[in-house]
């Protein structure tokens, strides 16, 4: 098990971030896939057409979201924490992934950088 730990820049406000986070019809938007999300805590959550799913645990408007991503056939729980602060540039947004299972660690971190942080910036940058 692996963890991984970086910081984005997200040329937006933290509210506004955190509502593409969350709310299903912005997750399309950027993401190009229908998305499953509440932000009712213990819901489960899809994203990627089921590539990533799981459940949602915490939440604090335009500052923190934390999840359970699902590995199959995983023990320890693989939990997903965003902490969202305000930035001269927008937003800093600070990912922690802890247990991520040594075989999905290069796709994870790849899916961070390019498909989930990278889409989101671009979407905002236009």
């Amino acid at each position: 098990m692996k963890d991984y730990k970086k910081y984005y820049i997200i040329p937006e406000t933290p509210e506004t971030v955190y509502l593409a986070l969350t709310n299903p019809l912005t997750i399309q938007l950027w993401t190009g896939e229908a998305a499953e999300m509440s932000t009712e805590p213990g819901s489960e959550f899809s994203m990627w057409d089921g590539a990533i799913v799981g459940r949602n645990i915490e939440f604090e408007p335009g500052k923190k979201i934390v999840q359970q991503w699902y590995f199959e056939g995983q023990d320890e729980e693989s939990i997903v924490t965003l902490k969202l602060h305000p930035d001269k540039a927008g937003t800093s947004v600070e990912l922690r992934h802890t247990n991520i299972p040594d075989e999905a660690y290069n796709d994870m971190v790849e899916g961070w950088n390019d498909s989930y942080f990278g889409a989101l910036t671009d979407f905002y940058e236009g």
